[in-house]
């Protein structure tokens, strides 16, 4: 599985997927880089409103109608900044982060280091992500060029599976990575165990379990959080933010109770809670363009009776308005 999602964000980033927009004018679009706490690159898009006229720009076999460096539209924007699942990138949401944009949003999402679709080499080490998280709001504010604009009391995160759990502990998560062991043991076939199994992680130390908790974070959507029965109540009793959680009903690699379920239950306030009836796990990734569905089936098909394309409508939208509820100009 974890070739499959490799493979697969391969294909996103080299043809990337045909983005649209429903406004008038499109998303302003940039792409940059951060700098990790390693001194490393961190990769980012960063998707704005703009009034620029919007332009085809080629992203291999497909295009995306961007304003591509336009002018940033607006003062004192909101930043959402977006973490992605194992293997993934920074188009991983793509759609989500254009409705975001539309909406008078700054969105800043990052491809990993050492856990993207080119370079998996330490997809295990999960606790690096937040604080490259970290470092890209860093990023944002002091060095973006469009940084002006943004308001720094008005941040959110959008985090997906790895991503998700990403989130969490950006947002005051402490988990307790010895349950990792007992549930694999039981559970092998979940993907963190697979992966796990896959890279010799059996023998590697437990990993630093240091606060990464960024209190510049103010509301957060989680959609399908790996590892979420290693968050228990004591755990996340310092997330002190709104938090809309998302479950995938069929979701096969992260299975119900055990992930999105365990972190609804040990949650301090009650989340603003969905389940996406006949979903998977994929189905939080945009639809899929024919080129990508021809590279990779598995990812790209829904169960008879689900309809990608108008969940990510619904999805989008509840998402775009949970972040216009929780993150309000003071």
């Amino acid at each position: 599985m974890n070739n499959l999602k490799s493979t697969v964000f391969s294909a996103v980033t080299a043809l990337a997927l045909v983005l649209t927009s429903t406004c008038v004018h499109a998303a302003g679009f940039q792409h940059g880089f951060a700098v990790d706490p390693s001194g490393k690159p961190l990769e980012i898009g960063i998707w704005y409103p703009s009034q620029a006229t919007p332009q085809s720009m080629a992203m291999g076999a497909t295009t995306m109608s961007v304003a591509f460096n336009g002018a940033v539209e607006g003062r004192a924007l909101p930043l959402v900044v977006m973490s992605h699942g194992t293997g993934g990138s920074y188009l991983e949401h793509y759609d989500t982060a254009i409705a975001l944009a539309d909406a008078g949003y700054v969105v800043a999402a990052v491809s990993h280091t050492g856990d993207n679709y080119a370079d998996q080499s330490r997809s295990i080490y999960i606790m690096d992500r937040p604080k490259q998280m970290s470092r890209v709001i860093d990023h944002m504010l002091s060095s973006w060029d469009g940084h002006a604009t943004i308001d720094s009391a008005r941040i959110g995160m959008f985090g997906f599976s790895a991503g998700g759990f990403t989130t969490l502990a950006s947002i005051g998560g402490l988990a307790d990575f010895s349950k990792v062991g007992p549930m694999c043991r039981e559970h092998p076939e979940d993907f963190a165990c697979q992966l796990m199994a896959k890279t010799g992680a059996a023998g590697v130390a437990l990993p630093d379990t240091s606060p990464v908790q960024d209190h510049r974070i103010k509301a957060a959507v989680v959609a399908a959080p790996a590892l979420g029965f290693t968050l228990s109540p004591d755990g996340l009793k310092n997330v002190k933010i709104p938090v809309q959680l998302w479950r995938a009903e069929d979701d096969v690699l992260l299975p119900h109770p055990r992930y999105a379920e365990a972190v609804r239950r040990a949650l301090p306030e009650v989340p603003d809670y969905h389940v996406a009836h006949k979903a998977g796990h994929f189905d939080f990734l945009p639809p899929c363009s024919v080129a990508l569905a021809n590279i990779a089936p598995a990812i790209c098909k829904s169960a008879p009776g689900f309809d990608r394309a108008a969940f990510h409508q619904t999805f989008n939208t509840a998402v775009v308005d949970f972040f216009g509820k929780n993150l309000k100009p003071n």
